[in-house]
């Protein structure tokens, strides 16, 4: 049975999936028909692609589909601001109480999904964040050490306690993003940014795979280099976060 929406249930979307996508014309249709497949008859949900200024078909492509799915969605961004710009712009715009990420070239599998979100239903409002874990990477041999050495400096540093922060599959509660301090590149210290706010953090182990075509689009990580004066940042933020007063008013 199909889960499109109609213009009477929008209201009532329970969870939000977030694409964000740069020139991924060719990666569009199959991935959409997967996380069809994976949530069909489980949630009410949305689909949520953020064109990130793509300069290919990308944008016809998912005007095609928007017409055989009505549970799909698109927003453009003018030009391109990157993945957490885009990430960002799904979650503010997202109806479902439930978020869950995963990245538009194919290479997430939206078969763990599922998985994702009811860690996070299952959390009694403790569980801040899932993360995908990856294994069986299928990335190069410079990008795996590349994302080695950026994880083991990130955990030295934040104790953040995950072993891989650039699995693109996140799930989490809107609210609970959506009250993190924004910047560039901050879906890759959401587990540290959770944890100041006091919330646990649950683990899926996922399985990577090939992307379906194309190349990547977005920076990994802009590996270590690029992403040091985040990692400086995040770190001054969770030694400065204070305890948060318990607060009743006396009548």
């Amino acid at each position: 049975m199909s889960a499109d929406l109609t213009t009477s249930d929008r209201g009532a979307v329970a969870v939000s999936i977030v694409v964000p996508v740069r020139n991924e014309a060719e990666n569009v249709a199959p991935l959409v028909a997967e996380i069809i497949g994976a949530l069909d008859g489980r949630w009410v949900y949305e689909i949520i692609y953020v064109n990130d200024g793509s300069t290919d078909a990308t944008a016809e492509r998912l005007a095609d589909l928007m017409k055989q799915h009505n549970q799909l969605r698109q927003l453009k961004h003018a030009n391109s601001c990157g993945q957490s710009a885009a990430v960002r712009s799904g979650v503010r715009a997202a109806r479902g109480a439930i978020v869950a990420t995963l990245d538009g070239d194919g290479q997430n599998n939206p078969a763990f999904l599922p998985d994702l979100i009811s860690a996070v239903e299952s959390g009694g409002g403790r569980v801040g964040l899932v993360a995908g874990q990856r294994v069986g990477r299928k990335d190069t041999g410079f990008k795996k050490l590349q994302s080695k050495i950026a994880n083991g400096v990130r955990k030295a540093i934040l104790s953040d306690g995950t072993r891989d922060t650039g699995c693109g599959l996140k799930a989490f509660p809107r609210e609970v993003f959506l009250s993190m301090p924004y910047f560039d590149g901050l879906h890759r210290f959401l587990p540290a940014l959770v944890r100041r706010e006091g919330f646990d953090i649950a683990y899926v182990d996922v399985v990577d795979r090939p992307r379906h075509s194309g190349v990547s689009n977005y920076g990994f990580f802009d590996r270590l280099w690029i992403g040091i004066m985040d990692l400086a940042g995040v770190w001054w933020l969770i030694r400065r976060k204070k305890s948060t007063p318990a607060v009743t008013e006396v009548f």
